[in-house]
């Protein structure tokens, strides 16, 4: 199994936490994990409050490229109606010439309407600007030249400098919750990125159209999906359901402010009918079972628990890719630090010896 960890950056839960504190210390989990066997260092793109603080991954992931040279660095995501396609197919082969072909260009749409308000662009577009900017950036790192004349961007036809140097065949990875998501994560070929927030068996639907459609598309098996949570590790099973709840729990609060889940905007939104189904059960459930549906679909715990809570969901949605963070939601540096060595330590050699999941148990 490939196994990444996700930098978060997020300030929040903490008191009078200064950024560049926040900083240093994913940068210090970074090298980490790159020393412990981590097979890909991940981060989010967020602006503007300490939900998380990346406004551009893309610079994050060239720094780390160097001075983390033996792990791949990966964008999860790059929010595309953010950004000029040209600028990202520009930036990313810079960073993957730098660092010899080991970025993993994740995209997305985005979905925090506080975001889109500060760029002043309308969520309305983001599907569209999406598709169109994904489907550019794409043929640019296959052919070294961008061009485009669809209702959001008419880019003449100009070649790419420096030129591609690598093929980034299975390295492009999109963002995909809704089934239109899914569908346009199908079209690029890429690994579908889902993050835990929710019982995986509720998932599973989505999961199988996406590698149908993949199939139907391209002709050929789908790359794996790639998971990414927020882990809680220790030795104690009782103290870390204890830290998971608070930790996980102020992640939750965390997700709730910055996307305005118990708004209503979603209904009016073109193109997030999945997340206003969200936005539905958290008004329902509140936060406290927001909470407990979280907790279910993540990793914490022992080591051996989580072992068994990741078998359990191979069984589910089939073989998949992993992306742990270990800092989120006011975890203390020192408890971040322990459950990422001892992840690493029992729980990632575990996972990297795992065979395909069986056909007769895997959601294919």
């Amino acid at each position: 199994m490939d196994v990444g960890m996700m930098m978060v950056f997020s300030s929040y839960g903490w008191e009078n936490c200064p950024d560049d504190r926040v900083w240093d210390e994913e940068i210090r989990l970074a090298r980490l994990a790159a020393d412990s066997g981590f097979d890909c260092l991940w981060s989010a793109e967020h602006h503007f409050n300490d939900y998380s603080f990346v406004p551009d991954n893309l610079s994050l992931m060239t720094h780390l490229a160097a001075i983390c040279p033996n792990i791949d660095v990966g964008t999860a995501a790059v929010i595309l109606p953010w950004h000029d396609p040209l600028r990202v197919a520009e930036n990313a082969a810079v960073l993957d010439m730098l660092s010899k072909g080991r970025l993993r260009l994740g995209m997305g749409r985005g979905l925090a309407r506080r975001e889109f308000d500060a760029f002043r662009l309308s969520m309305d577009e983001s599907r569209g600007r999406f598709d169109e900017a994904a489907s550019m950036i794409v043929d640019a790192l296959k052919t070294g030249f961008i061009e485009g004349d669809g209702p959001y961007y008419q880019q003449p036809r100009i070649e790419i400098r420096p030129r591609p140097q690598n093929s980034f065949d299975g390295r492009i990875y999109a963002v995909a919750s809704s089934e239109d998501s899914v569908l346009s994560a199908a079209k690029l070929g890429a690994h579908i990125v889902m993050f835990a927030d929710r019982p995986w068996e509720t998932r599973a639907p989505v999961i199988q159209r996406g590698r149908e459609l993949h199939r139907e598309f391209h002709g050929t098996e789908p790359p794996h999906i790639m998971l990414t949570e927020f882990c809680v590790c220790g030795t104690d099973l009782a103290e870390t359901e204890a830290e998971a709840r608070q930790y996980q729990g102020k992640f939750v609060e965390s997700n709730f402010h910055h996307y305005e889940f118990l708004g209503e905007h979603f209904k009016t939104v073109k193109g997030y009918n999945s997340y206003q189904e969200k936005a539905d059960i958290a008004r329902e459930s509140g936060l406290e079972g927001a909470v407990d549906g979280f907790m279910k679909a993540a990793s914490w715990g022992t080591p051996d628990k989580i072992l068994r809570g990741l078998e359990d969901r191979r069984k589910v949605v089939g073989d998949f890719e992993l992306n742990i963070a270990f800092r989120f939601g006011g975890t203390p540096l020192e408890v971040s630090e322990r459950g990422l060595k001892l992840f690493a330590k029992e729980v990632l050699p575990v996972l990297k010896s795992w065979g395909p999941a069986k056909a007769a148990t895997a959601a294919e």
